[in-house]
């Protein structure tokens, strides 16, 4: 297979990583997180100027043309600076929906704002006792009239503080966890009876815990069929998945080479530890696990297209084995980089909690593990 990235793919690239290191200084970004606000509107401005926020969707559409392939170009980049602005929620999520099942008319409501960066998703998904299981709901939506009446807790909906819309999951018939029964709706975030409770996470990034009273949404708000939105949603989740695989590699590498140059300049016993045989042996590892949690990342987002079962079992060896390998690198960056690694000041800390947050997010390794062996079995 030809894996070489087209000239435009190169010039995308080249483009982010500037952007990245002029905008995105290590100074600039804990200024960011620290602020009020938690992130950059002014880099999400200069991603819509570039034309990023509008590269996955169709001319069509009103996008650019790209794909997963683009996306993951960005994420990668976006790993390496551990940059926090709403992409996956917004771009692959929300416009994951709005592409595979949106109607005419919601796609030309909103797909218009998440190009200009006028309009900011968050995908309401997660609940407390839903673990991974997308099925898993008690927040309902109940038929009232043309309309639903939406009621129920979504958490840690990432991107929420920021977002003017959001992508919500919810139950429109059957019991708790029948596959059957789970729709999707596009509801403005500041409409009557929803409520949210904002907070930083431990990556850097902000999250809302959403609650849902007797809100009132249009029967336009629904994506796709009723009550059959469970295989939308697990393809939404994979795409998100192939996204944030790349955002860690990413982070993955940059925690690598900052490992190496620290091990040169930290000195014991008078010489560099890097000079230590047995140091060098676990940045080698490192750098293996960096490559192969690289190939996986190709090889879940080549399969994004392919059929339901192909591309689940893409996805899930992908999770599973990028998780380890996040968690490994994590893990050996912080005891390598010693004290200094746990303090808020030095930047590797930052990237370890990215790291190890990647394994919460849409299924863990477990999940995913449970999910691959499933399929293979089936």
């Amino acid at each position: 297979m030809d894996f070489n990235f087209t000239e435009e793919q190169d010039m995308v690239r080249d483009s982010l990583t500037r952007l990245v290191r002029e905008n995105y200084a290590w100074e600039a970004r804990m200024e960011a997180i620290n602020s009020e606000s938690g992130w950059q509107p002014a880099i999400w401005a200069q991603l819509a100027e570039l034309g990023l926020l509008g590269m996955p969707f169709s001319e069509a559409d009103g996008g650019f043309g790209g794909g997963a392939v683009d996306a993951m170009i960005v994420m990668e980049e976006f790993g390496k600076g551990l940059v926090v602005e709403p992409f996956v929620p917004t771009v692959v999520c929300a416009g994951g929906f709005l592409k595979h099942a949106g109607t005419d008319a919601q796609k030309e409501e909103h797909i218009g704002g998440i190009v200009d960066g006028s309009r900011i998703f968050a995908f309401a998904y997660a609940e407390p006792r839903g673990r991974y299981d997308y099925a898993n709901l008690e927040t309902t939506a109940k038929k009232d009239g043309s309309g639903y009446v939406l009621n129920g807790h979504k958490a840690v909906v990432i991107g929420a503080p920021w977002a003017t819309h959001l992508v919500v999951t919810a139950r429109t018939s059957g019991e708790r966890t029948d596959r059957e029964g789970v729709s999707v709706f596009v509801i403005d975030k500041n409409a009557a009876g929803v409520v949210t409770r904002d907070y930083a996470t431990v990556d850097g990034r902000r999250a809302s815990e959403v609650f849902f009273e007797n809100a009132s949404i249009p029967a336009e708000a629904l994506i796709g069929e009723e009550g059959n939105g469970l295989p939308l949603i697990e393809l939404v989740t994979d795409e998100a998945i192939a996204a944030q695989s790349a955002e860690i590699c990413g982070a993955m590498k940059v925690a690598h080479t900052m490992t190496v140059d620290y091990s040169r300049e930290r000195k014991q016993f008078g010489v560099p530890i890097g000079s230590f045989q047995v140091l060098q042996h676990r940045m080698v590892d490192m750098y293996t696990e960096y490559e192969q949690a690289v190939s996986m990342t190709y090889l879940a987002t080549l399969n994004l297209d392919a059929d339901e079962r192909e591309r689940k079992l893409a996805v899930s060896a992908a999770k599973v084995r990028i998780g380890q390998a996040a968690h490994h690198i994590g893990q050996e960056a912080i005891q390598i980089h010693g004290g200094n690694g746990m303090t808020d000041e030095y930047a590797i800390g930052h990237y370890f909690k990215r790291l190890t947050m990647y394994d919460n997010e849409f299924g863990n390794v477990d999940h995913h593990m449970k999910r691959h062996i499933a399929l293979a079995n089936a």
